[in-house]
C-alpha cells in the first residue's frame, strides 16, 4: 500500500507547484510558465539518474521496443492535455474548462481497462463516478446544474480532451513503466526521465519556432522558475511511483485529494468562508477517493 503515502505526497508537491508556478504569470506567459516545468525539472531528474545508475550502481532496466512509443505518446498527450485545458479557459471560463476536465477521473479508469486490462471493481466503478461528481461540483458549487447543461460548449469539449490527455499520460507512463525490468524505483525514474526529455524537446521546440523571446525569459526567471522545477521533479517523481506500483485509475483518483488539501488550506489557514454546497462537494470528493482505494 506504498502507492497510498506516495500518491498524497505527490499530490501535495503538485498543489505547492502550481502555486508557485502561477507566481511567475507576471514575467511568463502560460506557455513559457509551463515550459518551466520541464526545463528545470529534466536537468534535474537526469541528474538523479546519472547519481542512481552511475554513482549508485543501480542497474539500468532493460528497454523492449515498445516502451519508446508508449512513453513518447504519454509525453505529448500530458502537452496536449494542458494546451487543451489552456484553451477551454480562453475559451470560456475557468469553471467549465475545470469540470469537464475532470471527466479524467473516469477517462483514466476506462483506458487502463482497455489498453492495460486493469479494470475496478464493480465497487470501485460507483466510487470513482461519486468522486467525479463531488470535484466537478467543488468545482463549480454554484454553477454546476448550468454548466453540466452546456455539455456542447466548445469550452467543455476541450475540458473532456484535456481530460482524455492526462488520461492517456497517466495510463502510458504506468504502461511504459510495468514494461520494464528493475526495481520500482529504477523503472519510475528511468521512465520519468525520458518522457520530461521528450517534453522538453517538444515544448522548447514549439517555442522556438512561435515566441523566441519567451525562451530567453525563462532563462532569465531562473530564481523563481527553479523552486517550480524542483517541486514538480518531486510530484512527478511520486505520480511515476505510484502508478508503477498499482492501477492508474487508483493513483488519478486518490489524487484528486489535491483539491480536498486546497480547500481545506483555503478554510482553516486562510479563514476563507465557503457554503455548505463545497463542503457538501468536498465530502463527496472524499468518500469517492475512499471508495476506490478500499474497494478499487
Amino acid at each position: 500500500m506504498w502507492w497510498i503515502p506516495i500518491t498524497l505526497a505527490a499530490a501535495t508537491f503538485q498543489i505547492l507547484r502550481t502555486s508557485r508556478q502561477h507566481q511567475l504569470r507576471s514575467a511568463l506567459s502560460v506557455n513559457g510558465a509551463g515550459f518551466v516545468r520541464y526545463a528545470y525539472g529534466f536537468p534535474l531528474a537526469l541528474a538523479i539518474a546519472v547519481i542512481t545508475f552511475g554513482l549508485a550502481g543501480e542497474e539500468i532496466p532493460a528497454i523492449p521496443w515498445r516502451f519508446w512509443p508508449i512513453i513518447a505518446g504519454a509525453g505529448i498527450a500530458q502537452i496536449l492535455g494542458t494546451l487543451a485545458l489552456l484553451r477551454a479557459f480562453d475559451l470560456r471560463d475557468f469553471a467549465i474548462g475545470t469540470v469537464y476536465a475532470k471527466t479524467e477521473v473516469i477517462q483514466v479508469a476506462v483506458v487502463a481497462a482497455v489498453a492495460l486490462g486493469e479494470p475496478l471493481a464493480p465497487l470501485g466503478w460507483v466510487a470513482a463516478i461519486v468522486c467525479m461528481a463531488g470535484v466537478a461540483w467543488l468545482a463549480a458549487p454554484d454553477r454546476l446544474l448550468d454548466i453540466l447543461g452546456r455539455a456542447g460548449d466548445p469550452a467543455a469539449l476541450m475540458g473532456i480532451v484535456a481530460g482524455g490527455g492526462f488520461a492517456l499520460a497517466a495510463v502510458g507512463i504506468r504502461g511504459a513503466s510495468t514494461s520494464l525490468d528493475g526495481s520500482t524505483w529504477a523503472r519510475a525514474l528511468f521512465t520519468l526521465t525520458v518522457m520530461l526529455g521528450i517534453q522538453t524537446v517538444v515544448n522548447a521546440s514549439q517555442l522556438a519556432a512561435t515566441d523566441r523571446t519567451e525562451l530567453r525569459r525563462v532563462g532569465v526567471a531562473w530564481r523563481a522558475a527553479l523552486p517550480v522545477g524542483v517541486l514538480s521533479l518531486a510530484g512527478s517523481i511520486g505520480w511515476a511511483t505510484a502508478v508503477t506500483l498499482t492501477n492508474a485509475a487508483k493513483v488519478r483518483t486518490l489524487g484528486q485529494v489535491e483539491l480536498v488539501i486546497a480547500f481545506a488550506i483555503s478554510a482553516w489557514v486562510l479563514h476563507e468562508r465557503h457554503t455548505r454546497a463545497e463542503y457538501a462537494a468536498s465530502t463527496l470528493v472524499l468518500l469517492g477517493v475512499v471508495g476506490v482505494v478500499v474497494f478499487g
